[in-house]
């Protein structure tokens, strides 16, 4: 960046320019704070780098300079910046363009957008720590000291730093605070914010030969003869000549080899490893390796796409000269992944980066083992089950350009990209790309283009089951738009039947949750040693439980909803809060041992047909399953390496994955996708039903897809059975029309919250009224009480604000409703009230 002019003439002495930083603090506030620089780092500051400030009285924090310039702050005297911490930025211009885009779009602040973007590894930690006074003699105290503080300075003499946790734990005790002030006053302590930077590298021990046995050879063939009458310690040398082979190469001592190499070999000796240490014959040292190690020289292996895919990839091409979005609609199983990786060599082959998100983990995990085989080491992976180093190493990694590719969910679209020119958007439908807590509540398919925007780069959305508001701006012209109706390959479209469960009650054909049609399928596909995939969209083991004689529900003690039960941990758990307790052995109303589990989830499913059919490998896939690192990827490789025979899931079993051995899929329980009050229930229903029935019949297998239903009549089975993705969008989009929905409207959802529960009416109402006076009165629907109306203590009200696409500026519409929630918040009697705001809810 171009620094101030320090010069006004050669006769005038040097003058000095003082600048201010404006800063983005890690926090919800409104704008942006500024800080005076020292003079000393003039040179050193820049748009992008983190500097370390004091906030308030005591926070000290970390946080991106947005902007250099010489104008003092008005109204309050500017801190000193009191560290710079990088020498370049961390985050880029074109980065800090979309940060700012996000938080007036969805109407947050700057600052939560930094902490939603920033791996917390690249966020400084303080605590605060005490040291003793430097003028303070232990021996001999102005002050008489008390025992606790006798303890307090005698463990400072030992340790010279302790931080207030270790004061608690020292003393055994909650309230210290008395203590540590007393000894403030009593100037034998002071207090001080230490600040430690959270990223740590991956530091590797290394062995190599002491350079003097290299670079003389004699010396190595005397070691040899010392070292025949210790047969351990030659092999040790022996083994590390072998794998560093310094007679053809001296230089590559240098870099010597992995300690763990050495000591992983059963036939070699920790000890005798040591020995050849401490008598200076072997080195020990340390260096920062790489998590992902890169390998420049790999070239991409030939891949080769179907006449149908080649199609398709030169359609998108040309409508890439034309339009920047292109729309890709492509069934299920018809090749779409092969097409963006030929899309992304391309992108390469320019010079460019390429961004590919995708909605889970899940898929994730199996896509990277697909796109590894052909990117090799330049493709990065960012998710949430990645480590706090591992993500700081891919953001990194993009800085410096080892990254070409990468890979990951919605936080992905933080990265600090500087020459994207691909964005490709999988599963472009999902609401997993909306985030929902906290703010900035954004939707990462939306951000994706306007990111695509400020890097003048392309966007392809891809799915089978476009979202309405996707297609219609396809279908409108205003994006491009390609089709691929024909799976890959000799693959068909799975079979689809319905199984009517209530007549099947009737006949008492049912078995459990399971019709006899269904467990008939699944017995001939496993004795085909073929494989199934079964779909229930609730987790646990059973949704809630009650008492047969009084009809008791356990509640959860901060929501307003039943507790699941999961068997597994025997406990009673809300999915909302995380609130848990045991599972009741009688209850607690009437004292009846008559308690029952009502309805079912994946647990319960697993349960009993580990009952039914005992021979066969059945795994589980939900949340409670795949919480650790490796979780998706080890039941995914189990799957395709067929250890398992009947895969049990969630959603996360609709989304794109891709088995070859799969020939049918059960839908346990269609009717609760359906039925929801949600405008979108049905678009949500057709679009789980056909995604999941798309796991069924690839690699020239003939499908079979089972859906289970209380009503086989219902409209959308058909539409289902049809893969008539047009009828749907047809029906769905006069509806929209009708009832003033997105496309056609923009929809903002204000929920207020409070933990008394006639404030949060009031308080409602109030901003309702509010609302009304600032905009037209059809635009406002509410306040209406949510189906669920209290979680995690807070009671809730909701307000809708529809506003039309062509005749209401947006930006003046987000400014009168700040306004209106900024007269109800000034009103004392709901200052504590919670005002959130979702722009685009899905």
């Amino acid at each position: 960046m171009s620094q101030p002019l320090l010069f006004q003439s050669s006769e005038q002495a040097t003058e000095r320019i003082t600048l201010f930083a404006d800063v983005i603090l890690p926090l919800p506030l409104p704008k942006l704070y500024t800080y005076r620089v020292p003079y000393d780092m003039n040179d050193d500051i820049f748009v992008g780098t983190r500097v370390i400030v004091q906030f308030g009285a005591k926070k000290i924090l970390s946080c991106i300079v947005a902007d250099v310039h010489e104008n003092p702050p008005s109204g309050y005297q500017a801190k000193y910046i009191l560290e710079i911490i990088d020498e370049t930025p961390v985050v880029t211009t074109p980065q800090l363009k979309i940060f700012n885009w996000i938080a007036e779009y969805y109407m947050c602040t700057i600052g939560e957008v930094i902490n939603a973007a920033l791996p917390s590894a690249l966020k400084l930690s303080s605590e605060s720590r005490i040291q003793l006074h430097p003028q303070f003699n232990p021996e001999y105290p102005v002050y008489p000291l008390s025992t606790a503080e006798e303890k307090i300075v005698f463990a400072l003499g030992q340790n010279k730093t302790l931080t207030f946790t270790e004061v608690g734990n020292l003393l055994q005790i909650n309230h210290f605070h008395k203590i540590i002030k007393s000894l403030i006053q009593k100037e034998v302590i002071i207090i001080f914010e230490e600040i430690a930077d959270k990223y740590t590298p991956k530091v590797v021990k290394k062995l190599r030969l002491s350079p003097h046995f290299i670079h003389e050879a004699e010396l190595l063939e005397e070691l040899m003869s010392q070292l025949a009458i210790r047969p351990k310690q030659l092999d040790v040398v022996l083994q590390y000549l072998q794998k560093v082979p310094v007679h053809q190469n001296v230089h590559l001592n240098e870099k010597g080899i992995e300690k763990n190499t050495l000591t992983s070999n059963p036939h070699l000796s920790l000890s005798s490893i040591n020995a050849l240490i401490k008598k200076g014959i072997m080195e020990q040292f340390e260096t920062i390796v790489s998590r992902f190690p890169v390998d420049d020289n790999k070239p991409l292996p030939a891949f080769n796409l179907s006449a149908h895919q080649i199609a398709a990839r030169d359609e998108i091409l040309d409508l890439f000269d034309s339009k920047d979005i292109v729309l890709l609609h492509g069934i299920t199983g018809s090749g779409k992944t092969e097409v963006y990786i030929d899309l992304i060599k391309k992108a390469l082959e320019g010079g460019g980066q390429v961004l590919y998100l995708l909605p889970e983990i899940a898929l994730t995990a199996q896509i990277v083992t697909r796109l590894i085989k052909v990117f090799g080491n330049r493709l990065g992976v960012y998710h949430s089950k990645f480590s706090d180093n591992e993500r700081v190493e891919v953001w990194n990694g993009i800085l410096s350009g080892r990254f070409s590719v990468v890979i990951g969910v919605r936080s992905a679209i933080f990265l600090p990209f500087h020459n994207l020119s691909l964005i490709i958007v999988d599963e472009e439908h999902e609401s997993s790309y909306k985030q929902y807590e906290p703010a900035p509540r954004y939707n990462a398919r939306e951000v994706a283009l306007m990111l695509a925007t400020y890097h003048r780069c392309k966007t392809l959305l891809g799915s089978a089951t476009p979202a309405v508001e996707t297609y219609y701006n396809a279908k409108t012209g205003r994006w491009g738009l390609v089709t691929m109706n024909k799976r890959f390959g000799e693959a068909g479209l799975p079979e689809i039947e319905l199984v009517d469960t209530r007549r099947e009650s009737q006949k008492k054909n049912m078995h459990s949750h399971f019709s006899q049609k269904l467990l008939h399928e699944i017995e001939q596909k496993l004795k085909k040693q073929e494989q199934v995939i079964l779909f229930q969209n609730r987790r646990g083991y059973a949704p809630y439980i009650n008492c047969h004689d009084c009809d008791w529900i356990p509640k959860c003690k901060n929501c307003a909803v039943s507790l699941s039960y999961h068997k597994y941990n025997r406990e009673l758990r809300c999915h909302y809060c995380g609130y848990h307790e045991s599972m009741p052995h009688d209850c607690p109303a009437c004292g009846s041992t008559m308690i029952k589990t009502v309805g079912f989830g994946t647990e319960k499913i697993e349960d009993e047909l580990k009952l039914l059919l005992p021979e066969a490998n059945i795994q589980r896939m939900d949340l409670d399953t795949t919480r650790s690192k490796n979780s998706y990827q080890q039941i995914i490789a189990d799957f395709e390496a067929n250890n398992t025979n009947v895969l049990v899931g969630t959603q996360m079993v609709t989304k794109g994955l891709d088995f070859e051995n799969v020939s049918l899929v059960g839908i346990i329980n269609a009717d609760s996708i359906i039925n929801y009050p949600d405008y979108r229930a049905h678009e949500r229903a057709y679009q789980m039903f056909v995604q999941v029935s798309g796991r069924a019949g690839r690699k020239g297998k003939k499908g079979l897809v089972i859906i289970q239903t209380g009503n086989p009549s219902q409209a959308i089975f058909q539409k289902v059975i049809e893969n008539d993705y047009q009828a749907l969008y047809e029906f769905e989009i006069q509806e929209r029309r009708k009832f003033n929905f997105p496309p056609f409207m923009r929809v903002i959802k204000i929920t207020v919250k409070h933990i008394d529960e006639k404030i949060n009416e009031q308080a409602a109402a109030v901003l309702t009224k509010e609302f009304i006076d600032r905009l037209p009165k059809n635009q406002v629907l509410g306040p209406e009480v949510p189906y669920i109306f209290k979680i995690r203590n807070y009671y809730l009200s909701e307000i809708h604000i529809k506003l039309d696409r062509e005749h209401t500026s947006l930006k003046a519409a987000k400014l009168l409703i700040a306004e209106a929630i900024n007269q109800v918040k000034i009103n004392k009697d709901f200052r504590n009230i919670r005002v959130v705001v979702d722009v685009d809810p899905v």
